[in-house]
């Protein structure tokens, strides 16, 4: 059986959700969605990574009692792969 780093996988599973973040932002600005995004979608989703990331945390506890919208989920999923990525990194210094 070949071995499979965890971290390698988690990488992978955040450049794609960054990919699906960028095509996001493009379906909600109302351009064409195609299967992979422009660079100008990936520099706003790189944004909006950055400005969630950004805010607050009581900011995001209000929004618990509303519904996030598609794009704040994917925000929010994006922000917990990357606290793994950083415990699986954690994790191999110690």
């Amino acid at each position: 059986m070949a071995y499979i780093d965890e971290l390698e996988l988690v990488l992978e599973a955040e450049q794609a959700l960054r990919r699906r973040i960028a095509l996001r932002l493009a379906k909600e600005r109302g351009d064409s969605v195609v299967d992979a995004p422009s660079e100008q979608d990936v520099l706003a989703a790189d944004e909006a990574i950055g400005a969630w990331a950004a805010e607050a945390e009581d900011e995001h506890d209000a929004r618990a009692f509303r519904p996030l919208t598609p794009l704040q989920e994917l925000l929010a999923e994006h922000r917990a792969l990357c606290d793994r990525i950083l415990d699986i990194q954690d994790r191999r210094l110690s």
